[in-house]
C-alpha cells in the first residue's frame, strides 16, 4: 500500500526547518543553508548537479533512499519559487533549472492557478488551488501505487501532519541552532496526533530521526 512520506527534511537542533526572511537571495531564510551542509556533500546531491564525487556513508544512504519508490511529490509554493501573489507571467520554472530532480509529477499548492508544464527529465508541475486533500488525491492517483513524498516547506508538512495524512517522516537534524524562523513542531501535540519516534541513526553530518504514525 502506498505511503505518504517526508524524507531527508532537514531541521535545526532547535526545530526550525527554515530561517527567517526567505527571499530570492535567501530561499532557505537567513542562515537556512546551514541546515543542508551535510546533504550537499553527498554523492546523490553531486549527481543531481551533474558532478562527480561526493561522500558515501550514512548520510548518502539516507539521501539516495529518499528518492526510492516515489511516484509523485507535493510542494508548497515557496518550495517551487519566491513569487508571491498572482503569477506575473509563466517564466519562473522552479529553483532547479531545466531538469529538476523529481522526474515524476509534482503538485504545487497555491492560491493562484497556472497551467501545468513539463520539464526535461520527466518532471511535470501541476498547480493545485483546491487544498491539501485534493492535492494528495491527485498525487496518489499519479503515483500509481508508489509513495507520495511531501517535499516541504515547513508550512506544508505541518498542514499534512495536523491532518494526520503523513505515514512516515525522516528528519535530518543538522548540528546548528537557528533561533528563529519556521518551526516544524511549534504548537503541535505529536503523540495526540498519533506520531511516535521509531528510530535514530547518527550520520556523518546529521542525526537521522524516523517518525511513524501509529
Amino acid at each position: 500500500m502506498p505511503k505518504v512520506v517526508v524524507r531527508n527534511f532537514a531541521i535545526s537542533i532547535d526545530g526550525y526547518g527554515a530561517g527567517p526572511d526567505q527571499s530570492l537571495q535567501n530561499p532557505l531564510g537567513v542562515n537556512g543553508e546551514a541546515l543542508h551542509q551535510w546533504a550537499v556533500k553527498t554523492r546523490t546531491f553531486h549527481r543531481m548537479f551533474g558532478k562527480d564525487g561526493g561522500s558515501t556513508g550514512t548520510d548518502e544512504d539516507f539521501t539516495e533512499k529518499s528518492f526510492a519508490n516515489i511516484g509523485a511529490w507535493i510542494l508548497g509554493r515557496n518550495m517551487f519559487g519566491p513569487v508571491r501573489g498572482a503569477w506575473p507571467d509563466e517564466s519562473w520554472k522552479g529553483w532547479w533549472g531545466d531538469e529538476p530532480p523529481y522526474h515524476v509529477p509534482v503538485f504545487v499548492l497555491t492560491h493562484h492557478a497556472r497551467p501545468s508544464f513539463t520539464m526535461k527529465g520527466g518532471t511535470v508541475f501541476h498547480f493545485v488551488t483546491t487544498g491539501i486533500e485534493a492535492a494528495l488525491d491527485m498525487a496518489l492517483t499519479a503515483a500509481d501505487g508508489k509513495d507520495v513524498r511531501i517535499g516541504g516547506g515547513v508550512s506544508t508538512i505541518r498542514q499534512y501532519m495536523a491532518a494526520g495524512m503523513i505515514d512516515e517522516l525522516h528528519l535530518a537534524i543538522a548540528p546548528v541552532f537557528l533561533g528563529k524562523g519556521e518551526h516544524l513542531f511549534e504548537g503541535m501535540d505529536l503523540p495526540a496526533l498519533g506520531y511516535r519516534s521509531t528510530g535514530t541513526v547518527a550520520g556523518e553530518g546529521a542525526t537521522h530521526l524516523i517518525i511513524d504514525k501509529a
